[in-house]
């Protein structure tokens, strides 16, 4: 064990965490998956852009029902990413390069293959039975009509013990029944061993979701479905603070490890109960209000309209209202979102600047940043020919519920698959222009988007002005200024439509933030305190300023600090 050090100043407030999606970054041997020792060949490459964590999505042994997040064995490795001695060697060797490594933490389900739950289906008098969430039918028929993330309803028939099974993700994900002391203490130990391994942090998957209402109400009705809405009887359930509490004290304080829970459905105030440091719980929370953006009535599938002003507002209230009373996490894109340069940017005519533009309105707000894989390049969504070159679970079971159900046509439902399914996150990182992009000299596990011969990592880092080089000068610059990790939060113009502008403040220090969403040339008046200011970043190799006024081009985001 490696007790937290006394400090005034946590090392995860001063980090930026870089998410490695391993299926999808760098195939080492040529089977078309990308593997732990593909990763170990690019730590040199995340050293140079400035990043001090990685964040490895699922490695371990899973059958890949939902790409490692259905885990069939917690303390054994995926054997087509690699060996624990593999992952032994990227651990000691990222540390060799100053980075530390953050695993992910799946605990509100396991697979249906791990051997828990193929004993608890086998013997239902089995201690591991309750290790599980069972319901007998009601009036003959599910417990509840609630809808699973993954489509159809979160109940499983077992027809040898005639009960169902709780999965809230798919049948072959079954929750974990946190109720029970003897599943807590597994969990608590497996998490252990990895830590005594000498990982730095968990992003803890769906983490809100342990601790289910036990009254099991129903919810109300989704239209156009027999189904209804769980969220509020298994989302920040009863005992979800319990249970963290518990973590911390029997295993996470004893280790000086930072920790982000995935939390769906919280608001800032929910948000402070979990990452408050005097509630010794988590460190900070991934909400997810601003990706939730122009979702219509088909949830994501239906992708609308959205503002800025709609997106400034949300950003800003969990910049204001956490501000001392928790932690941040920042971030745009990750591999359950759409390319940020395709959903918040213009992936076309402005791809370069707009990448640049949200880099800087992430990287100066208060909190820890995480970049995704490929994010730093600016890449952009995939747009596949049909449903069939998509691999995601959630994609593939929603293409088919749209069709079947709703009446979606073959040329809507792949438009709704361009714009938010999972894999525009998920296809190969774009490392070369050779073969594949460089990530593999077999057949990928999932497309290649043909856009990497003018977006890869060779190309970016030998051009100074790239995307990749504003990601590291930004990422610099943000370390160097304490600002931007200690400082207040004032949104600027807040109902204008193209302009997103605030102010960071400490002390004697105050930093001016201005991104311009348009493709439109537009104007602003330099608040009282920065007409004279030194510009400190500027995603464009110009600025036009007069009489305090500045003339903004398309997407151009500047940071000034003020007098």
């Amino acid at each position: 064990m490696h007790p937290s050090p006394l400090s005034q100043v946590p090392w995860w407030q001063d980090a930026v965490v870089y998410q490695v999606y391993p299926r999808s970054f760098q195939d080492s041997d040529g089977d078309g998956v990308g593997d732990l020792r593909g990763v170990i060949s690019r730590l040199a490459y995340l050293q140079r852009l400035g990043i001090d964590v990685i964040w490895l999505s699922p490695i371990f042994a899973s059958p890949n029902d939902d790409n490692g997040y259905d885990i069939s064995d917690y303390r054994a490795i995926l054997p087509e990413f690699g060996t624990l001695a593999d992952f032994q060697e990227l651990l000691a060797k990222a540390h060799d390069y100053g980075l530390k490594v953050m695993l992910d933490l799946v605990v509100n389900h396991s697979s249906d293959q791990h051997p828990w739950f193929v004993e608890a289906r086998t013997d239902p008098q089995s201690e591991k039975r309750d290790y599980y969430i069972w319901k007998k039918p009601v009036d003959g028929g599910l417990p509840t009509r609630w809808q699973a993330y993954f489509g159809g309803p979160v109940w499983e028939l077992d027809e040898a013990s005639g009960e169902y099974y709780l999965h809230l993700f798919s049948p072959h994900q079954p929750d974990l029944n946190w109720e029970n002391p003897a599943l807590r203490h597994e969990i608590y130990g497996m998490m252990r061993f990895w830590m005594d391994l000498g990982i730095d942090g968990w992003r803890m998957d769906t983490i809100n979701m342990l601790s289910k209402d036990p009254a099991y109400l129903e919810g109300d009705p989704i239209p156009g479905t027999t189904l209804t809405n769980g969220w509020p009887h298994f989302l920040n359930g009863p005992q979800i603070h319990t249970y963290l509490q518990e973590m911390h004290h029997e295993v996470l304080a004893h280790y000086d490890v930072m920790t982000v829970g995935e939390t769906p459905e919280v608001s800032p105030q929910v948000g402070s109960l979990y990452s408050h440091p005097a509630r010794h719980e988590l460190n900070m929370v991934f909400h997810f209000e601003h990706v939730f953006l122009g979702d219509g009535e088909r949830g994501k599938w239906s992708d609308g309209p959205w503002t800025l002003p709609e997106l400034k507002q949300i950003l800003a209230r969990w910049q204001v209202e956490l501000h001392g009373r928790g932690w941040n996490s920042l971030y745009w894109d990750n591999h359950d979102q759409p390319r940020a340069v395709s959903r918040f940017g213009h992936d076309r005519d402005y791809r370069v600047p707009s990448a640049k533009l949200l880099a800087t309105i992430l990287l100066f707000m208060q909190g820890t940043p995480y970049i995704y894989q490929g994010q730093e390049l600016g890449m952009t969504n995939v747009k596949f020919e049909s449903v069939e070159h998509y691999r995601d679970l959630e994609s593939l079971n929603g293409a088919k519920e749209l069709r079947e159900q709703h009446g979606w046509d073959d040329a809507r439902i792949p438009a709704a698959l361009h714009a938010r399914s999972r894999d525009n996150a998920r296809t190969p990182m774009h490392w070369t222009t050779g073969r594949n992009a460089g990530f593999s000299s077999g057949t990928p596990w999932i497309g290649v988007n043909p856009n990497f011969l003018q977006i890869n990592a060779e190309q970016a880092e030998a051009d100074p002005d790239s995307v990749w080089h504003h990601y590291r000068r930004t990422i610099a610059l943000r370390k160097s200024l304490p600002v931007v990790r200690d400082g207040t939060f004032e949104l600027l113009a807040a109902d204008h439509p193209t302009l997103f502008a605030y102010v960071r403040r400490s002390g004697q220090t105050q930093l001016l933030v201005i991104g311009h969403f348009s493709e439109q040339r537009g104007s602003y008046v330099l608040p009282e305190g920065f007409a004279d200011g030194e510009v400190i970043s500027n995603n464009l190799t110009h600025l036009e300023v007069q009489d305090g006024e500045l003339t903004l081009q398309p997407y151009q985001a500047v940071v000034i600090q003020g007098n």
